[in-house]
């Protein structure tokens, strides 16, 4: 057996593992958007219940 072999497949798919990752983190900017827009849904409220 080969120890040599198997270190250079795990880097290999350690490598590609790291790759994938990066490529597929969603946008948070939806996130931000619907959190800006509760914040200002939200102060509009409170704002018409004060008046």
């Amino acid at each position: 057996m080969d120890p040599a072999g198997n270190t250079q497949a795990f880097r290999a798919f350690a490598q590609n593992q790291d790759a994938e990752a990066t490529q597929k983190q969603p946008s948070r900017l939806p996130i931000f958007i619907a959190v800006g827009v509760a914040v200002v849904v939200v102060l509009a409220v409170v704002i018409y219940l004060a008046s």
